[in-house]
C-alpha cells in the first residue's frame, strides 16, 4: 500500500514548491471557481483522456475559465468517488515507445472537471446542471448502445430503460416536478429530461456535441431526439419540441485517441512520475483528433486552440475513421484473439493480421471513402497501423471485440454495402466480419481462451447471438447473417455478400487458434 499524498490542488501546490519533472505538466492556472459552462454525461477514461483535456488547453490558450465540466456517470459512483477528493485533478499518463522499443512516458495534469455527478443519487443535482444558464453545452461519450436505437434507426420504444425515461419525462413535461430526483434508466433519457428542465426553466440556447461512433452522431441523435418528444402524451411536449428545434443545436464530431484500461503499472508509473498519488488516473496514446461541426447555438470553447479542428463538414473525416481506424481495429481485435494474442499491438505484429489488415484498407476501406484534399488517406494508413504497434499501452483485443453486435454494422457493413454497390464483392471486409463470427461462436462456447484466461462474450446481444450461434459450424455464417438486428436484409440477402462471408468462415477457421474449427477446414 503507498504511503504517498494523494492528488489534489493543494497537494499539488505544495508539491510544486520542490518542483516537478520535466515529463509532467501542471494544470492550467485558470478560476476554478468559476461557473461551469460544459455538462459531460459519460465522464468515463476516454472523456477524461479526450474531451476534458482539448478543454483545458482551450481555456489555457485565452485564459478563459468559463468552460469548467460537471461529469455526470453512468451505472456507478466510481468516478465520483475517484475525482472529488482530489478536487477534480487527475492525470492522463501518455504511453509511446522509442523506434526500438525503449517505452516513454509523460503525465499531463488536468484541472478542467470542476465537479462528479452521479444520477443514482444526484439526479436533481445533473437536471439542474443542464438547465443553468451559464451551461453552453452539453456533450455526450456513452458508447452506441447508450442511445437505445432500434436496429432499424429510431428509438427502441420496447427498451424497457428508455420506457421508463419517458415516463419520467412525461410526468415533468406535466409539471409533475417531484419525478426530477428518480434516476434516468438511459443516457438519452438524461439528456431528455435535462433538455426539458432547461426549456421549463431557464430556456437559454444550448449546443448539444455527441462523441461516441455514430455516423453523422449530432443528427442522428437530434431526430432521435425529436422523435421521442414527438411521441410524448403530454400536453407541453409540441411547445417543447419548438424550442428543441429553434434554440439546440446537434453538430457532428468525431474522435480519436486510443485510451486503454488504466492498470497498477500505470499508476505506479504515474506516482513515480509525480510523487503523488492520483486513483483518478487514466492513460492514452500521444495521439488525439477531435473534427467538430461549426455549428453552435451559443458560445463555445476555443476548441480549435486546444488541439481540435472545426470544420463545416465532418463526414469525410468520420468515414475515414470509422471504416480505416476502427474497422481495422475490430477486425484486429477479433482475428488477435482468436490466434491467441492479448495485445492489439501483437496481432498488428503477427506478420499475417498485418498483411490482411493492409488489405483490408486497401481493398475496400479506402476505394469506399470520398475522395478530399485535406485528407492523406494512405498516410492515416500508415499513421493507423503504427498507432497499433505501439505496444506501451497495452491495448487488449477482448477490450476492442466487446459491444459487436453495435460497432458491424458502422465499422464494417456501410462499407460493403458500398463496395457491392460499386460492384466490387468486399472480401476483406467479408473477412473481418467472419472473425466476429467465429470469436462470437468460440466465445459463446466457453472455448476461446486468450492468454490464458477463458473470454465470455461482452455484448448487449449475446444472449441472442449465444442461440444463433449453437449448431453446426458450416452453417454458422448463415445463422448470424439472419439476424436482422445487427444485418440490414438487403446485405444479408445478397448472394455475392453470403458467398464472401462463407468463404471468409473458412479460411479464418483454417489460421485460428481457437478449438473445434475442424469441421471448418
Amino acid at each position: 500500500m503507498t504511503s504517498l499524498d494523494r492528488l489534489s490542488p493543494a497537494a499539488l501546490d505544495a508539491h510544486r514548491v520542490h518542483g516537478l519533472p520535466d515529463q509532467v505538466r501542471p494544470p492550467a492556472p485558470l478560476d476554478r471557481s468559476a461557473p461551469p459552462g460544459i455538462v459531460h454525461l459519460g465522464i468515463g477514461a476516454f472523456h477524461r483522456a479526450h474531451q476534458a483535456v482539448v478543454t483545458e488547453r482551450a481555456g489555457a490558450a485565452h485564459n478563459d475559465s468559463r468552460w469548467g465540466i460537471v461529469g455526470v456517470t453512468q451505472r456507478s459512483a466510481s468516478v465520483r468517488d475517484q475525482l472529488a477528493p482530489q478536487g477534480g485533478l487527475y492525470g492522463v499518463l501518455e504511453l509511446s515507445q522509442e523506434p526500438d522499443g525503449t517505452p516513454r512516458t509523460a503525465l499531463d495534469l488536468i484541472g478542467s472537471v470542476r465537479d462528479v455527478l452521479f444520477p443514482g443519487e444526484d439526479t436533481a443535482k445533473v437536471m439542474e446542471a443542464i438547465a443553468a444558464t451559464p451551461t453552453r453545452i452539453v456533450s455526450l461519450t456513452v458508447t452506441e448502445k447508450g442511445y437505445r436505437r432500434h436496429p432499424q434507426g429510431g428509438p427502441d420504444f420496447a427498451d424497457p430503460a428508455l420506457g421508463h425515461d419517458l415516463d419520467l419525462l412525461a410526468r415533468e413535461l406535466g409539471g409533475k416536478r417531484d419525478a426530477l430526483a428518480t434516476p434516468s434508466r438511459s443516457a438519452i433519457g438524461t439528456l431528455l429530461r435535462g433538455l426539458a428542465h432547461r426549456w421549463a426553466t431557464s430556456g437559454a440556447p444550448l449546443t448539444v456535441v455527441v462523441c461516441d461512433n455514430l455516423l453523422d452522431n449530432g443528427p442522428q441523435v437530434a431526430q432521435l431526439v425529436h422523435r421521442i418528444v414527438d411521441s410524448s402524451p403530454a400536453k407541453s411536449a409540441e411547445a417543447f419540441g419548438s424550442w428543441l428545434r429553434e434554440s439546440v443545436a446537434f453538430p457532428a464530431s468525431m474522435v480519436d485517441r486510443i485510451v486503454p484500461a488504466t492498470t497498477d503499472a500505470h499508476r505506479a508509473t504515474a506516482e513515480h512520475l509525480l510523487g503523488l498519488r492520483d486513483a483518478g488516473l487514466v492513460v492514452a496514446e500521444p495521439f488525439l483528433q477531435w473534427v467538430i461541426e461549426d455549428r453552435f447555438a451559443g458560445p463555445r470553447p476555443a476548441w480549435e486552440d486546444g488541439g481540435a479542428t472545426l470544420t463545416d463538414n465532418v463526414t469525410p473525416y468520420e468515414h475515414t475513421k470509422l471504416r480505416v481506424l476502427n474497422g481495422t481495429h475490430s477486425f484486429l481485435a477479433y482475428a488477435g484473439a482468436l490466434r491467441g494474442h492479448a495485445l492489439i499491438a501483437d496481432a498488428v505484429a503477427d506478420p499475417e493480421l498485418n498483411a490482411l489488415a493492409r488489405e483490408l484498407i486497401d481493398s475496400d476501406a479506402i476505394p469506399s471513402l470520398e475522395k478530399v484534399d485535406e485528407i492523406d488517406v494512405e498516410g492515416y494508413r500508415e499513421s493507423v497501423l503504427e498507432r497499433f504497434a505501439n505496444g506501451a499501452i497495452g491495448h487488449t483485443t477482448v477490450q476492442i471485440a466487446m459491444d459487436g453486435s453495435q460497432k458491424l454494422p458502422i465499422r464494417f457493413l456501410g462499407t460493403a454495402a458500398d463496395r457491392l454497390a460499386a460492384g466490387a464483392v468486399p472480401h476483406a471486409i467479408a473477412r473481418a466480419v467472419a472473425a466476429w463470427m467465429l470469436y462470437v461462436y468460440t466465445t459463446t462456447q466457453d472455448s476461446l481462451e486468450v492468454g490464458g484466461t477463458r473470454v465470455e462474450l461482452d455484448d448487449p446481444l449475446a444472449t441472442p447471438l449465444a442461440d444463433a450461434a449453437r449448431g453446426p459450424l458450416d452453417s454458422l455464417a448463415d445463422r448470424l447473417l439472419a439476424m436482422d438486428a445487427i444485418f440490414p436484409a438487403h446485405l444479408a440477402e445478397d448472394p455475392r455478400w453470403r458467398d464472401a462471408v462463407r468463404a471468409g468462415l473458412r479460411e479464418v477457421s483454417s489460421w485460428s487458434e481457437a478449438p473445434a474449427m475442424g469441421a471448418l477446414r
